[in-house]
């Protein structure tokens, strides 16, 4: 039995603000249980849901040398789905009102001491990991810990680590003598073969000049960050680690996103009857939201994060002639930077039975939108995985994307001649291409001789589970481990 230890900022059932709660909270439950013990480590914050807390047991306490004081650390323990999860207590650190703060030296702090914390937590839970596999920068410290003042310790000596990338635009960077003094390590670890970067501290630099190994969420994008354009001022580094880089794609829980169980929908369908019964979602979903009941007015969903990286000054650029233009119907759901919030709005008040906005995160709605929607938009200016469009597949929705990340590795573009693909595409940033693209899929949607309905069959065939993707961690497991 090998033991793999999973560390991560979030977590499903637990807390989520992303993509990474979902591949935390999913892919331990793929692994292979009859060769792998795998459990999870997070931090226990004040903002989880009472319901969730209240599935904890303690564990143990002990204090800690950290940023020059001693300081609690508390261990509680819960098992959700037969993985075993641990969670670091301390008022200090994580009795806040959101998972994230935008102090970004608060921050940085309490990730340095979670990953310390945690390697200094596993004697006292009796349990040794053979691997630790890191997530994002928030654990960048971790593989810097083990080597730096973990190994002399015979408990510790021989654990590999894994550092896996889910945003490389994320990295944990401050002033190097800030770092320096809150986190005890020497100046010999901050020059710019280590954790130094362009005169800063850079925690995700230090996660991946000693870990082991380096994945990210999908092949195409191990590639694109090793380039300047989408490797952050890391493209370097990573090139110099070409050989321990490999991109693995994320999967979905395909229990939890399911359109023939799924009871947050008002109409469950599969692959086999979802002609006549989608469309009941749509009708539903337009009554709920105030938009023209028309069940053959082509529906676009969008659920994201409002933000320039998933392209919403494209969306921006074209919507008010789209709206005044088109026959079509978009259904947008979620928030961020202010511009685009209000701009959804303003559509919203200016063609209310043909855009409705809806400023919060709701993953009921959510679930609607995909059940719901004809296609779904996408036009990121960089996707390192996405799982959106995986989901929308399912639901037999057609993602229409930008070719880039993980989003031209699972979207097949659409080819009329040879009858083939699962979605459309484009490949550049262009505001107009990815007009083009949506009008391009509008015409085949709207033509009923044409392909629409085999495009949706393709793409509910797909099978974007993890229980392919949890087979490529396992070989990289077994690499790494021996």
């Amino acid at each position: 039995m090998k033991n793999i230890l999973f560390v991560a900022s979030e977590g499903v059932p637990f807390i989520k603000t992303g993509g990474l709660a979902d591949v935390v909270g999913s892919l331990p439950k793929e692994i292979d249980k009859e060769y792998y013990d795998v459990r999870v480590f997070m931090p226990k914050y004040s903002c989880m849901r009472q319901e969730m807390k209240d599935k904890m047991e303690y564990v143990t306490s002990f204090y800690m040398d950290f940023d020059w004081k001693s300081m609690y650390v508390g261990i509680m323990k819960a098992e959700v789905d037969g993985i075993v999860y641990y969670f670091l207590d301390n008022e200090d650190m994580f009795n806040t009102w959101k998972p994230y703060t935008d102090d970004a030296l608060f921050e940085i702090r309490r990730f340095a001491f979670f990953s310390k914390a945690v390697l200094s937590a596993l004697p006292n839970i009796d349990y040794r990991p053979d691997l630790i596999h890191c997530h994002d920068w928030q654990t960048g410290l971790i593989p810097v810990y083990l080597k730096e003042r973990f190994q002399d310790n015979p408990f510790y000596r021989g654990i590999k680590c894994v550092m896996t990338i889910h945003n490389l635009r994320f990295q944990g960077k401050w002033n190097v003598q800030d770092v320096e003094n809150i986190t005890g390590l020497s100046g010999y670890y901050f020059t710019p073969d280590k954790l130094e970067a362009y005169k800063d501290a850079n925690l995700l630099k230090g996660g991946i000049v000693y870990a082991d190994a380096i994945t990210t969420v999908s092949p195409t994008y191990a590639e694109e960050i090793k380039t300047p354009y989408y490797g952050e001022g890391l493209d370097g580094i990573l090139r110099a680690r070409a050989h321990d880089l490999r991109g693995i794609l994320n999967g979905i829980d395909y229990d939890v996103f399911n359109p023939e169980t799924d009871q947050r929908i008002p109409y469950r369908f599969n692959a086999q009857n979802f002609r006549k019964e989608k469309v009941k979602n749509k009708l539903e979903l337009q009554k709920e939201l105030g938009l023209r009941e028309d069940e053959k007015v082509f529906m676009i969903g969008i659920v994201s994060r409002l933000t320039d990286q998933k392209g919403f000054d494209l969306i921006a650029y074209v919507m008010e002639e789209m709206l005044s233009q088109d026959a079509i119907q978009v259904v947008v759901l979620g928030t961020g930077e202010d511009r685009y919030e209000n701009m959804f709005r303003y559509f919203d008040e200016k063609y209310s039975d043909k855009l409705a906005a809806n400023i919060y995160y709701s993953e009921d709605l959510s679930h609607k939108i995909y059940a719901a929607s004809d296609a779904f938009l996408m036009p990121s200016l960089f996707e390192p995985c996405g799982l959106s469009q995986l989901i929308a597949l399912r639901y037999g929705s057609v993602p229409i994307v930008r070719e880039t990340g993980g989003l031209k590795d699972t979207v097949e573009p659409y080819n009329e001649y040879e009858g083939t693909g699962t979605g459309f595409s484009f490949s550049n940033y262009n505001a107009h291409e990815m007009m083009h693209t949506v009008r391009y899929a509008e015409s085949i949607f709207y033509d009923k001789k044409r392909d629409w309905n085999k495009i949706v069959d393709r793409g509910m065939a797909k099978d974007f589970s993890w229980k392919k993707s949890a087979g490529q961690y396992q070989v990289m497991y077994d690499w790494l481990i021996g």
